[in-house]
């Protein structure tokens, strides 16, 4: 079966940037698991995958405006301090979310000293030319429950991961309501 939208798609890769430095690689891991065409994957890989199927192994490189996008120096800022009372841990790294104009944000702190905080809204990976190895391990047509609820569903499990065993009271309610209650999936 070849890799259309709404496949199931188990795979493992391997990312790196242009010079080679391994960013992150799902090969010591668990495989991921996505349905296809749902925008989990940076449309640059999202892309790359359609028709391919279980047993393709393939490289692809993937520019930054089909990954995380250009950098924009117009989103690093420096606030006073002060604005960020009640934040336990302002060091290098913390990652905060702000308010902008264009709704909820995630900031990472770059610089902090007595007086003053630097921000930075743009991606890590944004302006980076992307290098991934890929291995499809499974490939097939996703439930319909899965398609409503946006994830996948593995064998032997519940909806929402893991073994899910429940007296006969709860599997009436989840007949009715969905498998997470309410008919959504809270944790994935």
């Amino acid at each position: 079966m070849k890799i259309t939208k709404n496949s199931v798609v188990v795979m493992h890769y391997a990312v790196s940037d242009s010079e080679g430095t391994l960013i992150d690689s799902s090969y010591d891991h668990k495989p991921m698991a996505i349905i296809q065409g749902t925008g989990y994957l940076i449309p640059g890989l999202e892309d790359a995958l359609i028709d391919h199927q279980e047993g393709d192994k393939f490289e692809v490189s993937v520019s930054c405006e089909q990954a995380y996008g250009q950098r924009h120096d117009e989103y690093v800022q420096t606030v006073p301090k002060e604005l960020l009372q009640g934040v336990e841990e302002l060091a290098v790294g913390t990652q905060l979310r702000a308010t902008t104009d264009e709704g909820e944000q995630t900031v990472i702190v770059i610089d902090v000293n007595d007086e003053e905080v630097t921000v930075d809204g743009n991606h890590p990976l944004s302006g980076i030319d992307l290098n991934f190895d890929v291995e499809i391990l499974e490939v097939r047509e996703a439930t319909e429950e899965e398609l409503a609820h946006g994830h996948i569903h593995s064998e032997g499990e519940g909806c929402c991961g893991g073994e899910h065993k429940h007296s006969d009271d709860e599997a009436k309610s989840e007949e009715k309501e969905g498998c997470c209650g309410g008919g959504s999936c809270s944790s994935h």
